[in-house]
């Protein structure tokens, strides 16, 4: 009989620092999408903020409470960290999402440059502030991006994309890297 052992989607890559800037993994152990019916989105936040002491959260935003975050997700939101509450079930539609989604987090002193590199929005800290998210793109891939420090975001990708994430965004590092070192001299 074959025996399946579970792998993390960054397996044997993180943590990595190039330069200035460094990647770690942040997939959290249950993700989980919410979606409702129109016209119930007060009661979904309440039930979510009575629950987990966070509301949904807004257009092209984040809400969080201490490791949990709930995000925008398009037509839906995302619930990062805990296990969803029972009562939010019986009033939305809840998918568990756990091992389809990769979380990457990437900060450092020049990681709005490396990620103006992959990324068609601009990600200035003065236009896309802390606790702003997108769902955009990253180099080729589908991702959402949200900026939690000054210099810090979280990437989240489909786990199937992780690897082609570390790629690109380690192409773009480099890059930013040498020429760094190149303005030095």
């Amino acid at each position: 009989m074959i025996k399946l052992t579970a792998k993390m989607p960054f397996q044997n890559l993180l943590p990595l620092r190039i330069g200035t800037i460094t990647l770690s993994d942040e997939t959290p152990a249950f993700m989980t999408l919410i979606d409702y019916p129109d016209g119930s989105e007060a009661g979904v936040s309440e039930a979510l903020k009575k629950a987990h002491r966070i509301p949904l959260a807004a257009l092209n935003r984040t809400t969080r409470h201490a490791e949990n975050r709930c995000i925008w997700f398009g037509k839906n939101h995302l619930l990062l960290g805990p296990e969803p509450d029972e009562a939010l079930a019986k009033i939305a539609r809840l998918t568990d999402v756990s091992d389809g989604y990769a979380v990457l987090r990437a900060e450092g002193k020049d990681i709005e440059v490396a990620l103006a590199r992959l990324v068609p929005i601009d990600l200035a800290l003065s236009h896309f502030k802390i606790g702003h998210t997108a769902r955009t793109l990253v180099h080729n891939m589908h991702a959402a991006v949200i900026r939690v420090s000054n210099c810090a975001f979280q990437i989240i990708v489909f786990r199937s994309m992780a690897q082609t994430l570390m790629h690109d965004l380690m192409r773009a590092m480099r890059s930013v890297d040498a020429r760094a070192s190149l303005l030095k001299r």
